[in-house]
C-alpha cells in the first residue's frame, strides 16, 4: 500500500538529494511547500527553472553572476592588483559580507582531492596561473579553508606560486583549524583578512 503519493515521493526524493538534507528533512520541507498556497509553489518551481538559464560564470574570477564579468571584478574601486583564491562561490560570498576586503576573487570551485580523482585539471587552477601572467597581480591572498584538502590546496598553491613574482599572504588568526569558512562569522573572517600573514617565512602583515 503506497502511503505517500507519487507526485509528494517525488519531490522528498529530489530534496533529499541536496547537500546536507536527509529524508527526514526532505519531507518536512516537501510537506512545508505542499501545505502552502500553489503560488507559492509556482513561483518556487519558476525561481528553480531561470536559475541556469539566467546566471553564468564570470569569465574572470568564475563566480555566479548574472553578467560577465561580475560585478565585483568589473567594478573600479576594486584593488585588482590584490587576489583572493577561494574554494567555492559560498567562501567569496562570506568574505563580502565582512566589507573587509577590497580586491578582486578567483573561485577554484573545489579542492584537490586525489581520492575523488580531483587534481589541478579539474579546478580553475591553469586560469589562475594565466591572471598572474598578465602581471597586474601583486599579492595573492590563499584562503582556502583550514580542513585536510583546503591545506592540501594551499600547500600546492603555495609552492606553485612561487613562480610568479607575487606577495603570497594566508589568512592568519580567527579561522579554527578543520573549519570551513562559509561557516566563520563576519568578525572572525574579518580579523582573519586583516591580520593575513605572509608565507615562505616572510614577516607578518
Amino acid at each position: 500500500m503506497q502511503v505517500v503519493p507519487p507526485a509528494l515521493e517525488r519531490l522528498i526524493t529530489d530534496l533529499a538529494r541536496l547537500p546536507g538534507i536527509g529524508r527526514k528533512t526532505a519531507s518536512r520541507l516537501a510537506l512545508y511547500i505542499l501545505r502552502r498556497p500553489s503560488s507559492e509553489a509556482l513561483e518556487l518551481s519558476e525561481g528553480l527553472a531561470a536559475l541556469h538559464g539566467s546566471i553564468c560564470l564570470c569569465g574572470s574570477c568564475f563566480a555566479f553572476s548574472e553578467t560577465d564579468p561580475c560585478t565585483i571584478c568589473s567594478d573600479a574601486r576594486r584593488d585588482a592588483s590584490l587576489l583572493c583564491v577561494v574554494e567555492e562561490p559560498g567562501d567569496m560570498m562570506s568574505i563580502e559580507k565582512t566589507a573587509a576586503f577590497r580586491g578582486v576573487y578567483h573561485i577554484l570551485h573545489g579542492v584537490l582531492s586525489p581520492m575523488d580523482g580531483i587534481g589541478p585539471d579539474e579546478l580553475k587552477m591553469k586560469e589562475l596561473f594565466a591572471r598572474l601572467r598578465g602581471g597586474n597581480v601583486q599579492e595573492v591572498l590563499i584562503a582556502t579553508s583550514s580542513t585536510v584538502p583546503g591545506e592540501a590546496t594551499a600547500s600546492y598553491l603555495m609552492d606553485r606560486l612561487r613562480r610568479f613574482p607575487v606577495k603570497v599572504t594566508r589568512l592568519a588568526c580567527g579561522i579554527p583549524m578543520g573549519m570551513d569558512i562559509k561557516y566563520a562569522d563576519e568578525y572572525t573572517l574579518a580579523r582573519a583578512i586583516e591580520s593575513r600573514r605572509a608565507v615562505d617565512g616572510e614577516k607578518a602583515l
